[in-house]
């Protein structure tokens, strides 16, 4: 008897089963919608010793699918890629990107990344000492100048790509400006890497300038 249930009529079970699933992927589907975003990578786990030095590409397009009463949290500053680097050596390296490597808000799904790899440069870490030097602009009020200009501390440690580090001779500060002055200044200054694969162990310095009246 149950097997004569269900072979009974089995065309118009078929039909209903196939117009059932037909029926779902309509309902789901209605109000999808489809974004393309720009999205810097991100990278995970870089070995001790060793600094990315240059990149292939720096971010992918990634393509996701979500409803439209969703699709407003879909940004670029809450869509992360990763890539995991953790297995780097000196040199270069080729690593796949695919959707597994990307994070999306709940209720969306991601459907392509372009490109799917990158390939990264690696280079030993290395730090050493800088001068910096105060970037001055302006001029002190008529009839004064500038008598000494100290730094405090003269000197700050960068680390970073060997390559970058080692073209750094001199760092700057922000533009310091002493227009009008006529008397003794100071100021909290910050310090401009000149790349942003540089870090410094210091980010400002202070900076002192003595402001004397020109002898009559």
């Amino acid at each position: 008897m149950i097997r004569k249930l269900f072979i009974e009529n089995i065309g118009l079970k078929v039909s209903a089963v196939v117009l059932a699933i037909i029926l779902w992927i309509f309902v789901v589907s209605k109000g999808q919608t489809e974004i393309s975003l720009k999205v810097p990578l991100e990278f995970t786990n870089i070995p001790a010793g060793l600094e990315i030095s240059r990149l292939s590409v720096s971010s992918v397009s990634v393509v996701v699918r979500t409803h439209e009463s969703l699709s407003k949290n879909i940004r670029p500053d809450n869509v992360k890629v990763h890539v995991d680097v953790s297995k780097a050596k000196k040199g270069e390296e080729i690593f796949p990107i695919n959707t597994d490597n990307a994070r999306v808000p709940f209720g969306a799904t991601v459907l392509e990344i372009e490109p799917s790899a990158v390939k990264a440069v690696f280079e030993e870490t290395l730090s050493r000492k800088v001068a910096v030097k105060p970037d001055i602009t302006g001029s002190p009020k008529s009839g004064y100048y500038v008598k000494s200009v100290d730094v405090i501390p003269p000197e700050v440690v960068i680390e970073g790509p060997k390559s970058e580090v080692k073209k750094v001779n001199v760092l700057k500060t922000e533009p310091i400006d002493i227009s009008g002055l006529s008397e003794d200044f100071r100021q909290r200054a910050e310090i401009e890497l000149p790349d942003g694969s540089l870090r410094g162990k210091t980010d400002k310095v202070e900076v002192h300038i003595g402001i004397a009246r020109r002898s009559r």
